[in-house]
């Protein structure tokens, strides 16, 4: 069985989560809501940040942002004095990356990092 967008959005999230964890950001907040944003509200250095994350399978490249969603977060990051950072995990079937991810299966990921918006 397929991985919905919310388990796919669960499973970036992890994916991410474990990077900011590895950086030795502090968690503030968690949201997993795939509509609200944005997803960590972390501290790192006294500074807040705030980091997007975004879940996509093939052919959708992970590195792309909506351009509107970017705009109203940059607003809101520095209106807050925080920093931005946007997180897009391309997710796909562990042998076969066109195909969809599957619970249970083994998944392969396509990551960058976290790429800074502010």
């Amino acid at each position: 069985m397929e991985l919905t967008q919310q388990e796919m959005h669960y499973l970036a999230m992890n994916i991410v989560g474990e990077e900011l964890k590895e950086q030795g950001y502090e968690f503030l907040g968690v949201n997993s809501d795939l509509k609200k944003n944005p997803q960590f509200v972390a501290l790192r250095d006294k500074t807040i940040h705030f980091v997007l994350v975004r879940a996509v399978r093939y052919p959708e490249d992970p590195a792309v942002m909506d351009a509107v969603l970017r705009d109203k977060m940059v607003d809101h990051a520095k209106a807050h004095e925080a920093k931005l950072a946007y997180a897009g995990v391309g997710l796909g079937h562990g042998s076969d990356y066109g195909q969809p991810p599957r619970k249970d299966e083994a998944y392969t990921q396509v990551y960058s990092g976290l790429k800074w918006l502010v």
